[in-house]
C-alpha cells in the first residue's frame, strides 16, 4: 500500500492484513503442546539477518519445536532514477517484523511478517506505508480432522496491460499491494476398507488500485482485478489396490465457485468422476478416470453514461451495472476423462503425469517432486486451470510448504517471491509454482482466464550457503461475455516467462551476505506495444555488532524495459541500516 501521507485508512488496512497473516499461523500454534523454546540464541549471531532461517531449519529438520524472532529496524535509503528522469531521493525508514515457525507432531507452520514506514526527504520523496508477509500452516484438531490456512501480502508494480512484477524496489505510482488469504478443514476417515476424504477451503484475494498505469497511445488500459471470494469443496471415497480387488477404485465430486467483484463475474464448476488405479509394479501404477463436468462463466456489463461509454469508478475500474442481466461468457458441460501414470520409487521421489479432455479440449497436467537429500528439493509442475486471479492465488498459497524461510529484498524489505523449503522435500501439487510465486502473479487483469504453463523450483543448502532458483512459463487466455466491456479482452492471450533466484550464506561467525535476482518477459495479447521486460538485482552485507544488534549495507537496481513509445524505467538504490532482534 502506498500513500502520500499517513492516513487512518492506511493504518486500518495494514492492521487488518497483519491480523490475517498472524491468524494463518495461529491455527497450528493453538495445537502446539510441546517442544517450545525461546527466541534465537547467540549461536545464531553469525548468520546476520538469516538467523531466524537457521533456527527454522533446525526446528524443521529436528522434528519439533518453535521459534519466534521479532525485530525492529531503522535505515537510510537513497534512490537514483536512471530513466526516464534523474531524480535523487532520500528516505528514512522504520520497520518492525517477526519471523516465526512451529513444527510439532500435530501442527506445522511458518510466518514472515513486516510493516515498514518510509519518511521522504524533500517534496518529491513521498511518505509511504508497506506491509508484506507470507504464512502457511496446518493443525490436526481431532483424529482425521485438519485445518489448513495461508496468507500473503506483497507489493507489486502493474503495467497498463495488467502485467505485474512482484516486490519492486521502486515506489512509483504503478506500485500497489496484493493480499490473499485462505483457510478450511479437511477430513480423512475409513468405513471398513473404504477411505473417505473431504475438504472445504474458502479464500479471499484483493489487489489495491494503483495511482497510475502507463498505457501506449491508442491502447486501452486493462481493467485491474479488484477482489474475489473463492470456494472449493471436494469429497472422495475409494479403496486401494488389493484391499478388495487387484485394482484401486474410487468415486468423487468437486464444487468450485469464484465470485469476482469486477463486473460481478462468476465461475461455477461442478464435476463428478470415477477413477481406477492399476498397479504394474511395486512403484509404478497406471491411473485413469471418467466423469461429467459442468462449467459456467458469467458476468454483468458496466454502467453506461449518456453517450453509451462505460463508467470508470474512483479506483480506475469499470463500475458494474447491478441492474443489467447476467450474460454467459463460457459454458461447457459433458464427458471428461484423463489417463496417466504415477511413479513413486521412494518417499523422496514422485512423478505424476496426465493427459485427458476437459474444458472442451485436450488437457495436460502433472508434477514431479524430488528431494535427493534433506537439504535439497526440486519441484516441477505442468498445469491447466480455468480460474480468476484470486482463485489462482489461493491455490498457490494452499500448495506452499509449511516449513520455510521467506526470501526478502534487502532494500525494499518486501517478500521477493521465493521460499527456502525447510521441510525435508515437501512436494507441491500440480498447478502451482512450487516454492516461488512470481509466475502465479503474472497478470492482474480482472477477466477470468484459462491458465496453462510450466513452473519449476530448486533449492539447495550447502553448509553455510543457501541457494534457490525458480523459473516458468505462463499462458493465459482471457474470457469475456459478448455485449459487455469484457468482450474486447475475450480471446486475448498474455504470456509471461519468469525467473527468480537467491543466494545467501555466512561469511564468518558474525557476518553474512544475501543476493536476489529476478527477470520477467511479458508478451501482451493487446498488441506488441504492451510487451515489456522487468529485471532486478540486489546484494546485501549483514554483520552482527552484538548478539542482538546487526548492521546492513545493500545495493540494488530495478527496472522495466518497455516497447516504444513508452519510456523505460530504471532505479538504483542504496541502504544503510541497523536491526535489533529481540
Amino acid at each position: 500500500m502506498r500513500v502520500k501521507r499517513q492516513t487512518g485508512a492506511a493504518i486500518h488496512s495494514s492492521g487488518a492484513v497483519a491480523m490475517i497473516l498472524a491468524a494463518a499461523l495461529a491455527v497450528p500454534a493453538m495445537a502446539q503442546t510441546s517442544g517450545q523454546s525461546s527466541g534465537p540464541s547467540s549461536s545464531d549471531a553469525g548468520d546476520g539477518q538469516a538467523g531466524a532461517g537457521k533456527k527454522a531449519a533446525r526446528s524443521a529438520r529436528g522434528g519439533g519445536g518453535t521459534y519466534v524472532q521479532p525485530y525492529i529496524e531503522a535505515a537510510q535509503i537513497v534512490t537514483k532514477e536512471l530513466s526516464p528522469g534523474d531524480d535523487l531521493l532520500t528516505y528514512s525508514q522504520l520497520a518492525a517484523g517477526v519471523d516465526a515457525g512451529i513444527n510439532g507432531a500435530r501442527s506445522a507452520g511458518s510466518l514472515s511478517l513486516r510493516y515498514e514506514r518510509r519518511f521522504g526527504w524533500g517534496k518529491k520523496a513521498e511518505d509511504s506505508d508497506t506491509i508484506s508477509g507470507v504464512a502457511r500452516g496446518y493443525a490436526v484438531v481431532a483424529q482425521g480432522v485438519q485445518i489448513d490456512a495461508g496468507a500473503l501480502a506483497a507489493r507489486t508494480r502493474i503495467e497498463g496491460t495488467g502485467a505485474a512484477v512482484l516486490g519492486p524496489i521502486g515506489n512509483d505510482d504503478s506500485v500497489t499491494q496484493v493480499y490473499s488469504v485462505f483457510a478450511g478443514p479437511s477430513i480423512s476417515t475409513h468405513a471398513g476398507d473404504v477411505a473417505v476424504n473431504a475438504a472445504y477451503h474458502v479464500g479471499y484475494t484483493r489487489v489495491e488500485s494503483p495511482d497510475a498505469l502507463q498505457v501506449a497511445p491508442g491502447q486501452p488500459k486493462s481493467d485491474v482485478f479488484d477482489d474475489s471470494v473463492s470456494h472449493m469443496a471436494s469429497v472422495h471415497a475409494g479403496v486401494k489396490p488389493y484391499d478388495v480387488l487387484p485394482v484401486g477404485l474410487g468415486v468423487g465430486a468437486t464444487w468450485r465457485q469464484e465470485d469476482v467483484s469486477n463486473l460481478d463475474q462468476r465461475i461455477r464448476d461442478v464435476a463428478v468422476r470415477a477413477d481406477v488405479t492399476v498397479p504394474v509394479g511395486p512403484d509404478l501404477a497406471l491411473v485413469g478416470g471418467v466423469g461429467y463436468e459442468d462449467v459456467e462463466v458469467s458476468s454483468r456489463d458496466a454502467l453506461r453514461d449518456a453517450n453509451g461509454d462505460p463508467v470508470i469508478g474512483r479506483g480506475g475500474r469499470y463500475v458494474t451495472d447491478k441492474g443489467s442481466p447476467r450474460v454467459i461468457a463460457y459454458d461447457t458441460s459433458g464427458f471428461i476423462w484423463d489417463a496417466g501414470v504415477i511413479w513413486r520409487p521412494s518417499n523422496r521421489t514422485m512423478l505424476e503425469a496426465h493427459v485427458g479432455r476437459r474444458y472442451g479440449s485436450t488437457t495436460y497436467y502433472g508434477t514431479f517432486a524430488w528431494a535427493p537429500t534433506a537439504r535439497s528439493s526440486l519441484n516441477v509442475s505442468v498445469y491447466d486451470n480455468l480460474t480468476g486471479f484470486g482463485g489462482l492465488m489461493n491455490r498457490a498459497l494452499d500448495d506452499l510448504p509449511s516449513q520455510f524461510r521467506a526470501v526478502r529484498n534487502p532494500l525494499s524489505g518486501d517478500f521477493a517471491g521465493c521460499l527456502e523449503n525447510l521441510g525435508n522435500g515437501e512436494g507441491q501439487q500440480a498447478g502451482t509454482a512450487g516454492n516461488c510465486l512470481p509466475g502465479v502473479l503474472g497478470s492482474v487483469r480482472s477477466s477470468v482466464f484459462r491458465a496453462r504453463g510450466i513452473a519449476a523450483s530448486y533449492s539447495l543448502s550447502l553448509g553455510n550457503l543457501q541457494t534457490g532458483i525458480g523459473a516458468g512459463y505462463d499462458r493465459r487466455r482471457f474470457i469475456g461475455a459478448r455485449g459487455t466491456v469484457l468482450e474486447d479482452s475475450s480471446g486475448l492471450v498474455d504470456k509471461n516467462t519468469w525467473l527468480a533466484a537467491y543466494l545467501s550464506g555466512r561469511i564468518d561467525q558474525r557476518s553474512s551476505f544475501n543476493t536476489n535476482v529476478y527477470a520477467y518477459w511479458f508478451q501482451s495479447g493487446a498488441g506488441s506495444s504492451g510487451d515489456a521486460s522487468a529485471l532486478g538485482a540486489t546484494a546485501a552485507y549483514n554483520r552482527y555488532l552484538t548478539d542482538r544488534i546487526s548492521a546492513t549495507a545493500a545495493l540494488g537496481i530495478d527496472g522495466v524495459n518497455r516497447d516504444a513509445p513508452l519510456e523505460d524505467s530504471w532505479i538504483a538504490s542504496a541502504l544503510l541500516g541497523v536491526r535489533y532482534s529481540f
